[in-house]
């Protein structure tokens, strides 16, 4: 197995590599290389963090994933308490003019230490029904930065619904008290919320999504981004 490191969010490059890896800010991810065109699966790293993330575009594995996580939320989480939680984001290749207007290539979901990195654009028979139906499922909360514009766009793509989806955005002004949050992005929720303080580089987020093969960075990237969502809607509902 390859142990890659990489600096996905750096603060700044006026940071030193030394201290960047004192305060966690160089992260690592574990590529376990299977010898499979179907699937792959990571660790990515965050701080004190191990996220689980499988990579997939084959509906069966989505199945088994679905199934397993549905199994775990309703194990270690009590809906009198907190609503049963999935972080969500999604990405696609750049538009690169007006007139063009990408498909959704990847679906992330994340409920803290697993998560799911659907590449919707290379399912070779469909959306399994399982994702419908775990989508729009209301017994499940699908939080993210800007939710409304993700489901928007999988409505439009996919004919995909969303049962109930929350904007932390929205959330965050709420719990905090504080209008301006409504205008917030994922990486000032980040601070404020989890206190620490993230990048996203553009050559990723600008990347190729609908490449068949994504790369370590991707991976990381976007398993972080539904990850975080995560644990900002945790921390904020625990409020």
């Amino acid at each position: 197995m390859l142990m890659e490191e990489a600096q996905y969010m750096a603060i700044s490059g006026s940071i030193s590599y030394s201290k960047r890896k004192a305060i966690g800010l160089v992260k690592r991810k574990q590529n376990h290389q299977l010898p499979y065109n179907t699937h792959n699966l990571y660790d990515v790293n965050f701080f004190d963090d191990k996220i689980h993330t499988l990579v997939t575009h084959t509906p069966s594995f989505v199945n088994t994933w679905i199934a397993e996580t549905q199994q775990k939320l309703h194990q270690n989480n009590n809906p009198a308490d907190h609503p049963l939680l999935v972080g969500l984001d999604i990405e696609w290749r750049p538009n690169r003019t007006r007139q063009m207007e990408n498909p959704v290539a990847t679906l992330q979901l994340s409920t803290g230490k697993d998560c799911l990195i659907f590449q919707l654009l290379h399912c070779p028979s469909g959306i399994p029904q399982s994702l419908y139906d775990f989508l729009s499922n209301k017994n499940y909360t699908f939080v993210g930065v800007g939710i409304e514009g993700d489901v928007e766009k999988l409505v439009e793509d996919y004919d995909v619904s969303m049962g109930n989806a929350v904007d932390l955005r929205v959330l965050a002004a709420e719990k905090l008290g504080a209008v301006q949050w409504k205008n917030s992005g994922l990486k000032s929720l980040v601070k404020e919320i989890l206190g620490k303080q993230i990048e996203k580089p553009k050559r990723v987020t600008m990347s190729r999504w609908d490449n068949e093969w994504l790369t370590g960075d991707q991976v990381q990237y976007a398993c972080l981004d539904a990850f975080l969502c995560y644990k900002i809607g945790e921390n904020l509902y625990a409020a």
